[in-house]
């Protein structure tokens, strides 16, 4: 019923506000640049007319394997991360600037429905742009291929869904929960960049110190690279942990930005004197 779907008033919102933004409509059109490359490069694969027109051979293109895919999916999570960290501080920082929480919270509106509103803008913007164009990659070379590469293959899918649900989660709500305790729009956006930088410092640190490679748990890019390896069989790394830490580093980290978000999303404010 309506009640369930309340927390789309805030994404509907959100979202025309966004497509009313040139800038926004620009950049988010230019992102599928990468994509439309990774399906010519597939269909000249099957295409001799196409490389003969080109002068170009099989051997000059890339092959169609798990590096293929994640080339791609690398570039596409580069942008829309790049995207959510310009986009999602502007998401929660005016309503609280503005003192606009209580009076939504004061209406039949609950607090997980403000959250999930806000936050399934950026899932959606990020999926549309991370592992919705990659497996359509994924799907055209399947159709073209045949059965048996989508069978033998079948792991590189599950990589790109899995990869991008954790990244998309750990971005997502990083940049709710700095807008949400940032109110100045350009110290929350620097402050999403800043929370990289000073995360791969601290864990390169307690690497160094103890001489362990368990400090890369506070690393969330490096948790994705040593995931990419397993799925998408690239070499992996020399210091890489195994896939179930990496998972659960993430998720913790996940949790712990949901948390701040929660703590932060009130419908009052406490006042001190």
């Amino acid at each position: 019923g309506l009640p369930t779907r309340r927390f789309l008033v805030f994404t509907r919102y959100d979202m025309r506000a966004l497509a009313s933004t040139r800038l926004f409509v620009l950049f988010f059109a230019l992102s599928f640049a990468a994509p439309l490359v990774g399906a010519v490069l597939i269909y000249l694969h099957f295409n001799p007319l196409g490389l003969k027109v080109l002068e170009a051979g099989l051997n000059d293109l890339l092959p169609i394997n798990g590096d293929f895919f994640l080339r791609f999916l690398i570039i596409q999570t580069t942008l829309g991360s790049l995207l959510t960290a310009l986009v999602g501080p502007g998401l929660i920082a005016p309503d609280l600037a503005n003192n606009a929480l209580p009076l939504y919270l004061s209406r039949p509106i609950r607090k997980r429905d403000y959250i999930a509103g806000k936050l399934l803008v950026l899932i959606g913007m990020m999926s549309v742009l991370t592992w919705v164009p990659i497996m359509l990659l994924f799907a055209l070379q399947s159709a073209l291929q045949g059965w048996g590469w989508f069978a033998g293959n079948l792991r590189i899918a599950v990589g790109i869904m899995c990869c991008s649900a954790l990244w998309i989660a750990v971005v997502s709500l990083l940049t709710l929960a700095i807008s949400a305790w940032v109110r100045w729009r350009p110290i929350a956006t620097l402050s999403v960049f800043g929370y990289f930088f000073v995360s791969s410092a601290m864990g390169a640190m307690v690497n160094e110190a103890l001489d362990t490679e368990w400090g890369s748990v506070l690393i969330a890019v490096k948790l994705m690279r040593f995931l990419w390896s397993d799925f998408f069989g690239v070499p992996p790394l020399a210091d890489a942990l195994p896939a179930v830490v990496s998972v659960t580093a993430l998720a913790v980290t996940s949790a712990v930005f949901l948390a701040m978000l929660v703590r932060r999303v009130r419908a009052f404010e406490v006042v001190r004197s």
